[in-house]
């Protein structure tokens, strides 16, 4: 057994996000647009141009900008993650000036040091209203345990689950369904656990994808399949293989929380079996 300090996780205060963020961004498209489409209508040529000149770049700016804030909550919302590769609030942020000064002093015939002085305060701006991209990996000290390897258990499950839930989407059997979504629910609060306390993560990678991965394969061939021919034995064995799926679920979730180790392989050999059936 290894040595290393238990580790306890760091719960830091999340920002708030909210689905109206860079929404000001998106304002400014506004009277570029009218402008483009005046120029349009007064078959001004120059101006047409120069103005969705400027209708792009600021578009490109929000765009690039929003890509950024879904990194940021991602970020925030992870346990065990890496800082964003490429820090695009900050290339929205250089392109706003950018844009700005294009704008002001191309299309607008702005004077160079008024264009340069509105560039400058634009990028000051936006750095004060939206901040800048994370730049610290949150990988943690856990002893012996690679924070990559959890980071990379965590998103082969986390992938799972999402081609479950697509799945569950052509599902009719009400039954069924809430099943699978129980499981979902209790297969989430054991990826939030393992995150938590990621000691025993090399076990449970081989209890997630051999639980999670045996939901999604019966699954798929459930849809697959055309319900309506699904005969009542069929679908009992699927009732009762998911109430146990279930149960092994919050017996797993339960010995997560107290610390113990896992003790898989009789579960593992049983539900491979039932799924291969």
């Amino acid at each position: 057994m290894s040595k290393a300090k238990p580790y306890v996780a760091k719960q830091p205060e999340k920002p708030s996000y909210k689905s109206v963020q860079g929404i000001l961004l998106y304002l400014f498209l506004v009277p570029l647009f009218l402008a483009v489409i005046l120029a349009l209508f007064q078959t001004n040529i120059k101006a047409f141009l120069l103005n969705g000149i400027s209708f792009f770049l600021f578009l490109a700016v929000a765009t690039l900008a929003k890509k950024g804030f879904v990194q940021e909550r991602i970020y925030h919302e992870s346990i065990f993650t890496k800082a964003p590769k490429i820090p695009y609030k900050m290339v929205a942020g250089y392109l706003l000036g950018g844009a700005t000064f294009f704008t002001s002093f191309i299309s607008g015939g702005q004077p160079l040091v008024k264009s340069a002085f509105l560039a400058i305060v634009a990028i000051v701006g936006y750095s004060l209203l939206y901040g800048f991209d994370p730049k610290k990996d949150k990988l943690e000290n856990i002893g012996d345990i690679s924070a990559e390897f959890v980071i990379e258990t965590i998103s082969e499950a986390k992938a799972k689950l999402s081609e479950i839930e697509i799945a569950m989407q052509n599902i009719k059997d009400t039954i069924l369904h809430d099943k699978l979504q129980k499981a979902l629910v209790q297969a989430e609060h054991i990826l939030k656990t393992i995150q938590e306390d990621p000691k025993d993560v090399r076990v449970a990678r081989k209890f997630l994808t051999v639980y999670i991965d045996g939901v999604a394969k019966v699954t798929k061939a459930y849809t697959e399949l055309d319900e309506a021919e699904i005969n009542e034995q069929t679908t009992q064995r699927l009732h009762t293989l998911m109430d146990e799926v279930e149960e092994k679920l919050s017996e797993e979730l339960q010995r997560l929380k107290n610390n113990n180790a896992f003790d898989l392989d009789v579960h593992i050999d049983v539900l491979k079996e039932q799924i291969k059936g």
